[in-house]
């Protein structure tokens, strides 16, 4: 799976393999430049909409305000507009706020990054070479673990498949324990490889160290305190709340796109890519996440500290991983910093410059299962959020 396809980078198999509409302007000086953004942005936009993705929404925020952007539809079958400020299922997003949980309570002393699975943990991570004793928290955080991903296990690979196991729940330690029968990718702290499996282990480690449930300290962490009232972590069966796009998931080359909007229990509640958000909170969360007002000096900086992410088709040559946030070169210099997310049938990117001046979040509303498609997609997508972070107008 590519950076932007984190749920599903070794559930590939064939399954996930890899108009224009309105163009709204909020509060900012109605000058050329941002009018040429704007333009930009909507150009930006109708090309990921001509290179195969049903609807598009985009969200960004400069000093000059907030401009949003839709394109394509947000219901074939209906034809009604991609929603401005709908919800989202954002997928391995998700991991950012559990990282930050994680983080906050390192700060706090009651957990160490160099702590092991099996101290927190005892006996979940075994067999077939797989050993709690050798991976730390700091790697399943930072995807060195090279535990396996349970992804696979899981996934559909037809829409009849969706629709007989997508009400089919399991829990952390079940999916966990499908992950264990096979082996490690690599030696643990080798090298970087993403596996949903690490966020698992987190989560369950979370509720070790506090008695509380990970949604329950995102809830009381970030949530609250950030006032985003639309953002949830939800437990048990997630609801999925209006306005939302529908969501479309190609599972063969050439074949239909199935409506895949309901949530896929097997892989859509854990704390690996179970939440649900909008575009503004998104905003508000990474904001805050990069100008210090989450983490301490320290696990802020331990958040940041990176290593390199492998090439692969989709990735942005010089990416780095850190502890829950991945750090993207952008053309004008520098990296913008986020974690993108992405299940059946969406994706989506939220993206924020180290100083948090400019934001943006992108959301793709379908999928398709050609690599050759989606690896144009996923360019596309790059290139709306470089030129909008880095201000090119045109």
């Amino acid at each position: 799976m590519t950076r932007h396809h984190r749920r599903e980078r070794t559930a590939g198999v064939a399954v996930l393999a890899v108009l224009g509409l309105l163009l709204v302007v909020l509060p900012g000086p109605a000058t050329a430049a941002g009018q040429a953004r704007a333009d930009r942005l909507q150009r930006d936009a109708d090309a990921l909409r001509d290179a195969g993705v049903t609807g598009v929404a985009v969200r960004l925020r400069t000093p000059d305000g907030v401009r949003t952007a839709t394109s394509g539809t947000g219901d074939l079958t209906t034809g009604r507009p991609v929603p401005r400020a709908g919800y989202l299922r954002i997928g391995s997003t998700t991991k950012s706020f559990v990282a930050t949980v994680v983080l906050q309570l390192v700060g706090e002393g009651r957990l160490r990054l160099d702590d092991t699975v099996e101290k927190w943990l005892p006996g979940m991570v075994r067999g077939n070479g797989n050993d709690g004793r050798a991976v730390t928290l700091r790697q399943l955080l930072g995807h060195t673990s090279g535990l396996p991903d349970y992804v696979a296990d899981v996934a559909p690979r037809d829409s009849r498949e969706f629709e007989a196991h997508r009400n089919r729940f399991h829990t952390p330690e079940q999916l966990v324990a499908l992950a264990m029968r096979h082996r490690p990718e690599f030696r643990p702290g080798a090298r970087h490889g993403y596996s949903n499996t690490n966020y698992l282990l987190a989560g369950l480690i979370v509720r070790a160290a506090t008695g509380h449930t990970w949604q329950h300290e995102v809830r009381t962490r970030i949530l609250r305190p950030l006032g985003l009232r639309h953002t949830g972590a939800p437990e048990g069966r997630p609801s999925f709340p209006r306005p939302h796009a529908t969501e479309y998931q190609q599972f063969a080359p050439g074949g239909p796109y199935a409506d895949t909007t309901a949530p896929y229990l097997p892989f859509d509640t854990g704390a690996d890519g179970a939440m649900i958000s909008t575009a503004a909170d998104l905003d508000r969360f990474f904001t805050a996440l990069n100008t210090g007002r989450l983490l301490a000096p320290a696990q802020q900086a331990a958040m940041r500290r990176t290593v390199a992410v492998p090439d692969g088709p989709g990735e942005i040559p010089g990416s780095r991983a850190g502890l829950g946030l991945f750090s993207v070169p952008l053309s004008c210099g520098g990296a913008y910093w986020g974690h993108g997310g992405s299940g059946l049938g969406y994706v989506v990117e939220p993206a924020a410059t180290p100083d948090g001046r400019r934001t943006v979040t992108v959301s793709l509303h379908s999928r398709p299962a050609g690599q050759v498609t989606a690896v144009r997609q996923l360019k596309a997508l790059h290139t709306l959020v470089d030129h909008a972070l880095c201000g090119i107008p045109r």
